[in-house]
């Protein structure tokens, strides 16, 4: 045997154990980075992305949307009419998107963050709402659609005026008065021309 065919032999052989190795390293860091990654991080991506998905929403609700931003606990949609909907991520039950977008939101850099978008919570843009006096529509995890303005918006729930539809909240127009706990609304919608101002910021 040549000294030379036994050095080559045996570098070629180190060789493949490190790519091995490191193909091992790297499968097992890819694993851990997956397991790290939440619901948040995904929407984020596709909505970076501008996606287009199907939302299926905790009151069976179905909305064909395109992902606009997400904010700390929530996402928001634009939906074909150009209306917004603002829907929790807890009341979120399944995203419908094509393959390459799902595996494009799992990759590792995909969406930059945004620190002022992470700390901006579901009930912190319904106040924007309940400020701005924004008539809009909504879906409560018990399948009920209500339509009103928020008068205020606390820690853990929402005051609504209730009133049809189209119309301005006028006191001859309310039609009653809800207290709604935040963690059962499963989605809001501000129609056209409603929305102008929280889609500038979203």
């Amino acid at each position: 045997m040549r000294w030379d065919n036994f050095f080559q032999d045996l570098e070629d052989q180190l060789s493949a154990e490190w790519e091995a190795e490191r193909a091992a390293l790297d499968s097992e860091t890819e694993r851990l980075r997956i397991a790290r990654l939440g619901l948040r991080d995904r929407i984020a991506a596709l909505a970076a992305d501008g996606a287009s998905v199907r939302l299926e929403l905790s009151d069976e609700a179905v909305h064909e949307a395109r992902l606009d931003a997400v904010g700390a606990d929530w996402a928001a949609a634009r939906l074909g009419d150009g209306s917004i909907l603002l829907a929790p991520l807890a009341a979120i039950t399944s995203l419908s998107l094509s393959g390459v977008s799902v595996v494009a939101s799992a990759r590792e850099g995909s969406a930059q963050p945004d620190r002022l978008a992470e700390r901006v919570t579901f009930g912190f843009a319904l106040r924007d709402l309940a400020r701005r006096r924004v008539a809009v529509t909504m879906g409560t995890t018990s399948g009920r659609n209500l339509s009103g303005t928020f008068d205020r918006v606390a820690a853990d729930h929402a005051d609504v005026a209730l009133h049809d539809h189209g119309t301005p909240r006028r006191e001859a127009e309310v039609r009653g008065y809800r207290i709604i706990p935040l963690h059962a609304v499963a989605w809001v919608r501000v129609d056209v021309g409603e929305g102008t101002a929280l889609a500038g910021r979203a």
